[in-house]
């Protein structure tokens, strides 16, 4: 049986500068494409936890000097408008590095407190109706990114990677609407479960042409 590996996902949150939520949600979704992309050293860690079936992601908040011991890890920083977060290799769900186990999961609670730009593609649309917190919400459109990733070709995700990995992530504007693009074919995110929702639950869907030319719509 392969023992269980999850991605640790760090956000810097510091008191007086908080990230926008949609920043931070954005650059976790960038964060795991980046690694996706080019896994760089961490190739075998990369394949033992994709050989699971499974891709937990694991959002933890950091500041000060937390934030410092996090980068002196491994890893590889995303820098997003007012955000940044820190994707670190994969590591058995037993054995985090003491630095990232010590950091919090609760409190990860950020606003938008300016409209974001306007979206381009690929989307990853948030389900409405599940009012996930921000770490939550982190981690599904950071699995989002990663279903988008692997049902793109080689071709798409060169021109990908040409607009430097960047998605959008917003909330659908209603449920309905989600629920369309839910039933359309494209990349849904089912939750397991683990934390805040039902499992099973659909937190999010990823939409681009790219995408969309693939299925047919209701």
């Amino acid at each position: 049986m392969n023992e269980l590996y999850v991605l640790p996902l760090i956000v810097r949150i510091e008191r007086a500068t908080p990230p926008q939520r949609t920043d931070a949600l954005e650059a976790a979704a960038m964060a795991v494409l980046s690694l996706l992309d080019d896994p760089g050293e961490w190739a075998a860690d990369l394949h033992a936890w994709q050989s699971t079936g499974k891709i937990r992601k694991v959002v933890r908040r950091a500041r000060g000097a937390e934030w410092r011991r996090a980068l002196a890890l491994p890893g590889r920083t995303i820098e997003h408008r007012t955000a940044e977060v820190r994707v670190h290799p994969p590591v058995p769900l037993d054995a985090w590095p003491r630095d990232l186990a010590r950091l919090q999961v609760s409190g990860t609670e950020l606003t938008d407190t300016a409209e974001p730009p306007p979206a381009g593609p690929p989307v990853l649309w948030e389900n409405p109706r599940l009012g996930m917190s921000a770490g939550k919400a982190m981690a599904q459109a950071g699995h989002a990114a990663q279903l988008a990733w692997w049902a793109s070709d080689a071709a798409e995700r060169a021109a990908w990677r040409e607009r430097g990995l960047a998605v959008s992530v917003r909330t659908s504007p209603t449920q309905d609407d989600f629920d369309t693009l839910a039933a359309a074919g494209l990349p849904v995110v089912r939750d397991a479960g683990f934390t805040e929702i039902e499992p099973g639950s659909c937190t999010f869907v990823a939409d681009a042409p790219w995408l969309a030319a693939r299925v047919a719509r209701p």
